[in-house]
């Protein structure tokens, strides 16, 4: 169906949570291209995924949903908050010099710190963290031979 912001979720949760349950070993934690607290009901689908399947979730989007604030300087780690009302949401994260940041959001279980080191750690040579890169790969290839 339509995608209609802040509602991900309703669209993309059970097979999300489908396919973590189906994993034979549970991860330490889940990179999900999606928001956690950066959102209209505070409650993204990286937090509300965490939450249903109960393993640690990273938020990580090319942008902030409704969340603002100023890009990092241009060095490898640099980040800067991402305030929604005031409030500190989530993250810029500039994961390669040169690169535009992404914006981190801590999801279930992890808090701000934890989510950039993850993100910095998973994303290796590449502006996008390993998992995800892999993930949008695959999921290109499968719509291809889907035919769509």
């Amino acid at each position: 169906g339509p995608y209609l912001p802040g509602l991900l979720a309703l669209r993309e949760g059970p097979c999300l949570e489908a396919a973590l349950r189906a994993l034979p070993v549970v991860p330490d934690v889940v990179l999900v291209d999606a928001t956690g607290r950066d959102h209209p009901r505070r409650s993204g689908l990286a937090l509300q995924l965490g939450a249903v399947v109960g393993i640690p979730t990273v938020g990580v989007t090319h942008r902030p949903l409704m969340a603002d604030g100023e890009w990092p300087e241009d060095a490898r780690g640099a980040t800067s908050p991402l305030l929604l009302d005031g409030e500190p949401v989530g993250a810029w994260l500039r994961t390669r010099r040169g690169a535009r940041p992404l914006a981190v959001h801590p999801g279930w279980r992890t808090t701000l710190e934890v989510a950039i080191d993850v993100v910095l750690t998973a994303s290796g040579a590449h502006r996008t963290p390993e998992p995800i890169r892999v993930a949008r790969r695959l999921a290109r290839i499968a719509r291809s031979n889907a035919g769509q």
